[in-house]
C-alpha cells in the first residue's frame, strides 16, 4: 500500500487518540470505563465474633444541595438545611458505628423530587462506597417515581460498587424485584468459615396496587414467598442459623403490636396493604427468621413481637422525608455476636441486640433491648392471630 494512503489514516489514528487523551486530562472518569468495585464475599463475621448492620429507612433523597428538607427544627439549619444534612448522617455513622454492612430499606431516593434516579442514588448511597462498605438494599413505594422503573433501579444499584444487592434469586420467577439471601459465614479461621451463621432475606414489598377499584398499599405475593420458603428450607439443612428479614411495608398484624408492650415510638397508623398474603405465617413456619425491618412509616420506630419474631422500624432517616421537628432523625443498628465453645472456637449465633442512633449532637444512642437470644424460652411471646 503506498504511504500517499496511509497517511490519511494515520492521521485519523493519531488525532482520536490525542482527543482520548485530552478528554482523559479533563475528566479522569469520562473516557474510563467504571469497573465495580466489589465487596469481598461472602461477608462474614469479624475476628471478634460480631457482625453489625446498619438500617437506613427512607432516605428521600433528591437533588442534593437543591433539594429541601421538611419538618425541621430551625437550629438544624433553617432553609440551608437539604439533601447534604441526610449525607452528613449517614457518614457521621458510618464513622461512630463502622457496620460490616448497611441495609437501606427502601424509599432511598423520593422519584418526585429526583430528577435523574441514577444521579440521585449514586448521591444518596455515597457515603457506603466512599468508606468500602458492603450494602444491600430494597425498594419502597417512592423509588420509582423518578426516571428509572424498578427493575431498571434493582438492576443499577446491583452494578454499584460495594452492592451485595441482586435484582432477583437464579433460578426463581418471583414477583418484584429485589428479592434476594445474603449469607453472613464464619469469621477467619474458624471452622466455620464456610458456613453461613446469619441469613438475610430481602424481599420487595411493592409501591402501589388497586385492589376492588380501591388503591392500597403493595404487599408481598404468593411466588416471594414460595420463594423465601424453599430457600430457608435449603438452607437450614446445611445449618441451622437465624434469620433477619427485610422489606420496606408493613404487614397489617403490625397494627396489633399498639396493644402490646412494644419498645420504641408508635406514633402514626400502620400505612399497610389491605391485603394480607399471609407473610406472618409463611414467617413463623419458616422458623429461622427472628426479626423483620421496616421502613415506610417514618414516625414508627418501635419493635414489637409477633408470634415470637421481633417486627422493628427503622425510622425516618432522611431530611427530605416527613417527620417532626422535635423528633431527630434516626437509624438502627442490629449487632449480631457469635458463642464460643471449648478453646475458644466459634460456634453459632449466641444473641441478635438492636438500638438507635438519634441525629443530635451526641448521636445519642437509645432503646437498646435484646431481640433474640439462642436457647430462650419462646413460650411468653405474644401470640396474634
Amino acid at each position: 500500500m503506498p504511504m500517499s494512503s496511509l497517511f490519511p489514516l494515520l492521521l485519523t489514528c493519531l488525532v482520536s487518540f490525542l482527543l482520548l487523551r485530552l478528554s482523559t486530562l479533563l475528566d479522569p472518569d469520562a473516557a474510563v470505563p467504571h469497573v465495580k468495585r466489589s465487596a469481598p464475599l461472602p461477608l462474614r463475621f469479624r475476628h471478634d465474633g460480631a457482625f453489625k448492620i446498619l438500617q437506613v429507612a427512607d432516605m428521600h433523597f433528591g437533588n442534593g444541595a437543591a433539594t429541601r428538607c421538611r419538618d425541621v427544627a430551625p437550629e438544624v439549619g433553617g432553609a440551608r438545611c437539604s439533601d447534604l444534612n441526610t449525607t452528613r448522617f449517614l457518614r457521621r455513622l458510618i464513622e461512630a458505628e463502622r457496620p460490616d454492612l448497611i441495609a437501606f430499606t427502601g424509599d432511598n431516593i423520593f422519584g418526585g423530587s429526583a430528577t435523574d434516579a441514577a444521579e440521585s442514588l449514586l448521591r444518596a448511597i455515597s457515603p457506603a462506597m466512599e468508606y468500602n462498605v458492603p450494602w444491600a438494599a430494597i425498594l419502597g413505594n417512592h423509588d420509582q417515581e423518578s426516571t428509572m422503573t424498578r427493575e431498571e433501579l434493582m438492576a443499577f444499584m446491583s452494578l454499584m460498587d460495594y452492592s451485595v444487592s441482586q435484582v432477583n434469586p437464579p433460578g426463581f420467577l418471583v414477583h418484584g424485584f429485589g428479592n434476594y439471601h445474603v449469607g453472613i459465614n464464619g469469621p477467619f479461621g474458624s471452622g466455620l468459615v464456610n458456613t453461613s451463621l446469619l441469613n438475610l432475606y430481602f424481599l420487595d414489598s411493592g409501591d402501589r396496587e388497586v385492589v376492588d377499584g380501591i388503591k392500597t398499599y403493595g404487599w408481598i405475593k404468593e411466588s416471594q414467598l414460595a420463594w423465601l420458603s424453599a430457600t430457608s428450607k435449603e438452607l437450614q439443612r446445611n445449618f441451622h442459623a437465624p434469620a433477619l428479614a427485610f422489606f420496606h411495608i408493613p404487614i397489617p398484624e403490625v397494627r396489633g403490636l399498639w396493644y402490646t408492650d412494644f419498645k420504641g415510638q408508635y406514633q402514626e397508623g400502620v400505612a399497610c396493604s389491605s391485603v394480607n398474603s399471609g407473610v406472618l405465617g409463611t414467617l413463623v413456619s419458616m422458623g429461622d427468621v427472628k426479626g423483620v425491618f421496616l421502613g415506610h412509616d417514618h414516625l414508627n420506630d418501635f419493635c414489637g413481637d409477633l408470634n415470637g419474631i421481633r417486627f422493628c422500624y427503622g425510622g425516618g432517616f432522611g431530611y427530605h422525608a416527613y417527620g417532626r421537628s422535635d423528633w431527630p432523625r434516626r437509624a438502627r443498628v442490629i449487632h449480631t455476636e457469635l458463642k464460643k465453645g471449648q478453646r475458644s472456637s466459634w460456634m453459632g449465633v449466641e444473641s441478635i441486640r438492636t438500638w438507635k442512633l438519634l441525629d443530635d449532637d451526641k448521636l445519642s444512642k437509645i432503646d437498646e433491648q435484646v431481640l433474640w437470644r439462642h436457647g430462650e424460652d419462646d413460650s411468653d411471646h405474644n401470640v396474634y392471630l
